[in-house]
């Protein structure tokens, strides 16, 4: 057990602030409607939340891909990205635009009403998928995402490989591991990704014939509802202290915040979803925040020089460090 020693200002901790570099990636969080309300769900989404992209934001952001060819790739979130307004307008823009595509997918949302083409429409505009698949074992899956969830994954993946997802080089499977909520003092760090990967696709092809590309490690970061159960178990700075002691500097040059924008379902723009999720906006030197708009108004997407920093921050470099693709080093 940890003792409660105040925890260091992220930026002190790395003597210096933050640099931002120049965007190549256009993270958009389309809203918090989903058909899971999982247990370690940051954004807090659920088949309850109506807030979503609105057709107004959306043609702003089909301009500002359309218009900046320095993003590289446009990574679409949620909630259950799929579910949102605006989710095929911006991959058909995104596509014809000649970007990468990332949806990231809770794969069960296939079984839902009209959304049972899904596969075949990732396929025909080559979407890269990044799958949720917290464990390759049922009981652990199903603990954190809901009772089914993990045949049902399962099943998906099998209709995937089918269409050549995970075999086809140009269509990419990528599975996203997150460990337990903490439920005690006995804190850890994400498992080596390399091993876990080769454990994965062992147990996954000889169980169900199933093959993908990559495996993500993601640390669960105290936010959202990992930071509600956190504080309700007097586990939060405990937590905290934990992340911190296990700082790894050599990942800060590779934080994902550093190269993206993250935009929400309103138009304001953040350094990183996390921050996103905690309203901790983006802003300009002056202290400004920043909507989708300003940027268009402004014809550049560099405007910010430093990413905002917050305790939370020691989950993305902890150990071999945490993004949303995956360890850093």
């Amino acid at each position: 057990m940890l003792t409660h020693q105040p925890i260091t200002p992220f930026q002190e901790k790395i003597n210096q602030p933050l640099s931002k570099n120049k965007i190549t990636v256009l993270q958009i969080n389309l809203g918090k409607k989903c058909n899971l309300a999982c247990h370690h769900c940051h954004v807090e989404a659920s088949p309850k939340r109506t807030e979503e992209l609105s057709p107004e934001i959306c043609q702003q952001l089909i301009e500002l891909i359309t218009r900046f060819p320095q993003i590289k790739t446009v990574d679409l979130t949620g909630g259950a990205p799929e579910m949102n307004y605006g989710f095929r307008p911006l991959v058909e823009a995104a596509r014809k635009a000649d970007k990468e595509v990332i949806v990231r997918s809770n794969l069960t949302i296939y079984f839902e009403n009209n959304f049972q083409d899904l596969p075949e429409y990732f396929a025909k505009h080559q979407l890269r998928v990044i799958a949720s698949l917290p464990c390759y074992l049922p009981e652990n899956v199903d603990q954190q995402r809901g009772k089914g969830v993990y045949n049902q994954s399962i099943k998906v993946l099998q209709i995937l490989n089918k269409i050549g997802y995970g075999i086809n080089p140009n269509l990419i499977l990528d599975l996203v591991y997150n460990p337990p909520v903490p439920r005690n003092y006995n804190f850890c760090l994400t498992a080596d990704q390399a091993k876990l990967e080769k454990d994965y696709k062992k147990f996954l092809k000889e169980s169900f014939d199933i093959k993908f590309n990559h495996l993500f490690t993601i640390t669960n970061l105290p936010i959202g509802r990992t930071k509600e159960y956190l504080q309700n178990h007097h586990l939060y700075i405990p937590y905290l202290q934990f992340l911190e002691s296990h700082c790894n500097l050599s990942t800060i040059s590779n934080l994902m915040c550093r190269n993206q924008l993250s935009v929400d379902y309103l138009g304001n723009v953040y350094d990183c979803d996390f921050n996103q999720m905690e309203n901790l906006a983006a802003t300009t030197d002056q202290g400004q925040k920043i909507k989708v708009k300003n940027l268009l108004e402004l014809n550049n997407l560099d405007i910010i020089t430093s990413v905002k920093t917050a305790p939370y921050c020691y989950g993305c470099t902890a150990g071999s460090g945490s993004s949303c693709g995956g360890s850093l080093v």
